[in-house]
């Protein structure tokens, strides 16, 4: 091969490996769009909607209906807090709005700031699912050893489809309190 020749296979190399950077530095940049409309297509990953909604909403509850619905709590292993809900289990019925609290204890000796990411199962409950208030909406102080009540209220639209029958709402909590700092 000559000179020429050689100056050419490495041009296309070298436009090769750009247009592959190029191409993979797109694909992650579209990820987050890419895989909120995989959720939301496959009714994986329920995100909750984190804002409030006023309680007037005028439902009427569905007595024929009842629904179970499970708590789980969970915390990011670098959080050392305690928390629970104070039922594990309940059954309610669409369109009537209802109360659970959840309790939160820090552990350590310092004050700490954390965030808790709600999430629904199954993922398409997610849009009748609504909280007129969340401890899930902003951020949360835990004193030192101190137990901290948290209340949910929530109502269920009663145009969620007959085939739900179980629904499991989770939280888990995150550590912030360095970011908070910063």
């Amino acid at each position: 091969m000559n000179n020429s020749e050689n100056r050419k296979v490495n041009t296309r190399l070298i436009w090769s490996i750009v247009l592959v950077a190029v191409g993979m530095f797109g694909f992650g940049f579209a990820m987050v769009p890419l895989y909120n409309v995989f959720c939301e297509l496959t009714g994986l990953n329920g995100k909750v909607k984190t804002e409030a909604v006023a309680e007037d909403a005028a439902y009427v509850a569905d007595q024929s209906r009842e629904l179970t619905i499970e708590f789980i709590t969970s915390v990011n292993e670098n959080m050392p807090l305690a928390f629970r809900a104070e039922k594990s289990k309940m059954k309610i019925h669409p369109g009537q709005y209802y109360t659970v609290k959840f309790y939160g204890e820090n552990t350590t000796d310092k004050k700490m700031i954390g965030r808790a990411i709600p999430s629904i199962a199954p993922g398409a409950a997610s849009e009748y699912l609504s909280k007129a208030e969340c401890f899930c909406f902003s951020e949360q102080e835990f004193e030192p050893h101190k137990l901290r009540e948290m209340p949910v209220r929530f109502v269920i639209d009663p145009s969620i489809p007959e085939n739900v029958k179980d629904l499991t709402l989770s939280y888990t909590f995150f550590d912030i309190t360095e970011k908070n700092r910063n």
